[in-house]
C-alpha cells in the first residue's frame, strides 16, 4: 500500500485511466467485429463503410497508446485485404 500522498493519488488516477482505456479498447474491438460480420455476410459495400469507421477508431486508440501502431496497421491491412477478396 502506498504511504505518500502522491503515490495514493497515482493509484486512483491509474484505476480511472484503466477503466477509460478498457472502454476505448472494447469500442475499437466492437467496430472490428462489425466489419468481420459484414465480411462473413459477404456485404462488400457495408464492410467498406464499416472499415472506415473501424480504422478511425483503431487509429485513435493507437495514438492514445491503447494499441500499438503496428498492431493497428496489421489489422486494418488484413481487414481491407479480406474486403478486397470479396
Amino acid at each position: 500500500m502506498a504511504h505518500h500522498k502522491s503515490a495514493k493519488k497515482r493509484i486512483v488516477r491509474n484505476n480511472k485511466r484503466a477503466i477509460i482505456n478498457g472502454t476505448r479498447r472494447a469500442t475499437a474491438r466492437t467496430f472490428v467485429k462489425k466489419v468481420e460480420a459484414a465480411i462473413t455476410a459477404k456485404d462488400k459495400t457495408l464492410a467498406t463503410d464499416l472499415l472506415k469507421t473501424a480504422q478511425s477508431e483503431l487509429m485513435k486508440a493507437a495514438s492514445r497508446g491503447i494499441f500499438h501502431k503496428n498492431f493497428v496497421s496489421r489489422n486494418v491491412s488484413r481487414l481491407s485485404a479480406q474486403i478486397k477478396a470479396l
